[in-house]
């Protein structure tokens, strides 16, 4: 009874050590390169660009409402795209499993 166990044992070791490469290999894994923009940043030229915009459509238009919303919301897009383009980055490595 004692040898039928210890066999027993053995051969659940040897099968659960050859199972192991096999889960690895089924998982393959690589290595990506994150980078985020500060928020921080694109929130502050989000409104510098609105203030500017909508100082410079308020001056175009004469002290016309309009302009100065439409130059405010076009100067709040360029400020962010700006601001998102240029600065530092957050950059990161991730791994990534398929």
């Amino acid at each position: 009874m004692k040898k039928l166990l210890i066999a027993a044992t053995l051969f659940g070791s040897a099968l659960s050590v050859a199972a192991v490469p096999a889960i690895a290999e089924a998982q393959s894994r690589e290595r990506v390169l994150v980078c985020k923009a500060s928020k921080s940043r694109k929130t502050t030229g989000t409104v510098v660009g609105a203030l500017g915009g909508g100082l410079l459509g308020n001056a175009v238009s004469n002290g016309g409402t309009g302009g100065t919303l439409l130059g405010a919301g076009a100067g709040a897009l360029a400020g962010r795209e700006i601001a998102k383009s240029g600065g530092k980055k957050r950059c990161h490595y991730e791994y990534r499993y398929r």
